[in-house]
């Protein structure tokens, strides 16, 4: 599985980390479709999502993503000084706005009330998305995401000291778009970033 590592890292980052989202709700829950198969045949298919935080000395600062299984890159993120539904829409929307994808994609997070929430899961039917859910308080469920907030966290948050949420949030964006997406390497991506690992499967298409 393209994934086995992350879920080691997802197991070393519950120790750490601590649960943010609220699933102890009545909301409608969805099917756990993706069902720890964390592969897909090209971009734009399967999304994972979630919520961490981040210190500051204003207080915490929260950030929503969502990330493409097929190559990891981050294709929306959205960061605030609340957990809310429109900090996850947000993160929603501007990965929709980036990437455009056909109907039929699989979106997948935790049972947290945001994700479960009447306005958001008519986002995702107005979108045209297939809404998937971890098992109640299974990490292991949305290991990928996990991996990334363990990676942020490990290479840049755990190094710095901020002083304001707007720093922190100026510093995540940058790690994000700048390095993450298209500088970062990754073993399972043949040595190439993200957004070169996608770009040379639509040259490979094109080529076909």
């Amino acid at each position: 599985m393209p994934y086995k590592a992350d879920k080691e890292r997802a197991r070393a980052l519950l120790q750490t980390d601590k649960e943010i989202t609220d699933s102890d709700h009545k909301l409608p829950v969805a099917e756990n479709i993706l069902n720890q198969e964390f592969k897909a045949e090209a971009p734009n298919k399967v999304w994972v999502t979630d919520i961490t935080y981040i210190p500051t000395e204003e207080g915490w600062l929260y950030l929503a993503g969502h990330k493409d299984i097929f190559n990891g890159e981050i294709v929306g993120y959205a960061m605030g000084e609340r957990i809310t539904k429109n900090l996850v829409s947000e993160s929603l929307f501007r990965a929709m706005a980036a990437k455009r994808p056909a109907k039929g994609l699989i979106h997948h997070s935790d049972r947290g009330s945001q994700y479960c929430a009447l306005q958001y899961r008519k986002l995702l039917e107005q979108f045209g998305m297939t809404a998937s859910m971890s098992r109640k308080g299974n990490c292991y469920d949305n290991a990928p995401m996990e991996s990334f907030w363990g990676t942020l966290k490990q290479e840049l948050v755990h190094h710095r000291k901020y002083g304001s949420r707007k720093e922190a949030m100026r510093d995540i964006s940058e790690y994000i778009e700048v390095f993450y997406n298209r500088q970062r390497r990754q073993a399972r991506l043949e040595y190439l970033s993200p957004v070169a690992y996608e770009k040379k499967f639509y040259q490979t298409r094109i080529a076909a």
